[in-house]
Formats: structure tokens, sequence, C-alpha cells
């Protein structure tokens, strides 16, 4: 085969002995204080390490069946970077690689690490897919997701629960500096929303797992939005993370763990969590739908 994908995530550690240098690269090369090790040390030994990688891998070999072509996985922070993927790709005769990263917005961030490993490789041609969060087969995903989660809840929270939309919050400099981050997000989201809206829910959108910077993250945070529902007058919350596409300590440490707690103390007495799409059929189906319009185009 001439041709593959190369579908790229955010990255994570296996063992937790190497959190420090995962952490110094998400702080690009800044030292990490020792109290943060520890407190990521402890998110991950709490769910047991994440399971990121595998769910990746997952959906690289669901997306691989519905293409016939061969589908490598990288990560952006964390072994196996592009560089160490796209060698063996050439030595298989790969000559065209669609980078597919595994976030629908801000995909110049993974795109660029996956053009700087080919610069190495001249007879790589690289096609980058453009931003994609708005895929109709992953705006279906989504709402199973959540159809899911609300078939769960109390009957007669199954019309009425707020349904929180949230995603990985950014310090507000990097949107500043012209990431379209937010107001990819944002439009994501409506269609989202409006798919529920139509159905009589109200909805929100929140940032969570903001990280231990002083500066301005984006906002609402999860405590400001669940504050904001309680006061006027809801008694439970659904979370739909719909900002991330597989579990991660985002989602299982933040959402099942600190997000309930920090409902309750808000006085929302029932908490609801929709899942990651991680590698359902529809979601599948938009990630093949992306890869075979950028090899038409």
């Amino acid at each position: 085969m001439s041709t593959a994908v190369l579908v790229s995530c955010h990255g994570t550690v296996s063992r937790t002995a190497d959190i420090p240098a995962f952490l110094n690269n998400i702080r690009r090369g800044r030292p990490s204080p020792p109290e943060l090790v520890a407190e990521v040390t402890h998110r991950f030994e709490v769910i047991g390490g994440s399971p990121l990688m595998a769910i990746t891998e997952a959906q690289a070999r669901a997306l691989e069946a519905r293409l016939g072509i061969p589908v490598v996985v990288s990560g952006r922070l964390w072994h196996p970077y592009p560089s160490e993927v796209l060698p063996g790709l050439v030595a298989k005769g790969v000559r065209t690689v669609v980078s597919l990263p595994l976030a629908p917005q801000s995909v110049d961030a993974y795109h660029g690490p996956v053009r700087e490993a080919a610069a190495s490789h001249p007879e790589l041609s690289i096609r980058a897919v453009p931003a994609w969060g708005m895929e109709p087969s992953l705006i279906d995903a989504f709402v199973e997701t959540i159809d899911e989660a609300l078939a769960a809840a109390a009957a007669e929270e199954q019309t009425a629960v707020p349904i929180v939309l949230s995603a990985h919050s950014l310090p507000r400099r990097v949107i500043a500096m012209g990431d379209k981050y937010e107001v990819q997000f944002r439009e994501m989201a409506g269609a989202v929303a409006a798919r529920f809206e139509a159905r009589g829910f109200s909805t929100r959108i929140a940032f969570q797992s903001q990280g231990a910077s002083a500066e301005p993250w984006l906002g609402p945070d999860l405590a400001e939005t669940f504050a904001e529902l309680a006061q006027k007058g809801a008694g439970s919350v659904l979370v739909a993370p719909i900002g991330f596409l597989a579990e991660h300590v985002e989602t299982l440490y933040d959402l099942d763990i600190e997000a309930p707690k920090i409902a309750a103390k808000a006085g929302l007495g029932r908490f609801y969590r929709a899942k990651a799409v991680c590698d359902r059929p529809r979601f599948i189906d938009a990630l093949e739908a992306v890869v075979r319009r950028e090899l038409d185009r």
C-alpha cells in the first residue's frame, strides 16, 4: 500500500514513573513542581492508569477495517511520536500519509509534529485533514452517548435534566494568540445542543480540567456552571464530555470522581455522565468520512 493514515492523540504514559517527563512535555520543558507530579500520579493510580492509548489503538483498528489501508497511532506529547512511527511506514513503501488528529479542533497542533517528522523523509507526502468538528456522524455519535446517559437517569429527569457539554480548558493567552479552539468547540457544541434543545432540554457549555498555572483559563468551569444551574432550580445535571474522544484521566477522574462532589456541593443531588465516543461505530463513520474526503480532495 502506498497510502496510510496516521492518527494522532494527545498521548499518555503507561508507567507512573514516566509522569514527571510527560508533564515536562506538557509544560514545554518547564520543570513540574513535586506537588503537581504527586497529584497527577495519584489520579493515574486511582483510575488504574489511563486507557487512552488502548482506546486509540481500537479506534485505529476499526478505521483500518473500514478503509482497507494501514492506520497507525502516534502521540503528540508521548511515545510513540510521529518521528518513531513514520520510518516504519516508509520502509513498507508508504508514500502518502493522511494526518488525522483525534481531536476535531486545533488540528494544527497535531499536524505540526507530523510535518516535522516527515521533513526527514522527502519521499513522503503529508495530507493534513482540516478541523472536523462539524462532521455529521460525529454529532450523531455525541447524541448517542448522551441519549444512553439519559436512559440511565431517573424517569422524571429523562426529559428535564440540564445537559452540560464540556471540553478541556485552555489558557486564555492561547486563544488571544489566534488559536481557534474555543470558536470551533462552541460551533460543534452548538450543533449537539440544537439536537437536544429541540426536544426541550436546556444545555450549557463548560470548560474543565484547567491546568495548574495561575493565569486565566477558558470558562465557565464546572463549579460555576453547576452553581448557576442550582441557583435556577435544577436538582440534577448530566455532563457530556464531547471535547474528549476517548476516556482518559480528564473523564475517569475529573468527571467520575471530582465532578459529582462539586455538583453535590452546589446543590445538585444527582449527577449523570455521558461516556466518550471511543470506538462506537457511528464515531468510526465520522473518521472514515473525514479520511475519504481527504483522499478524494
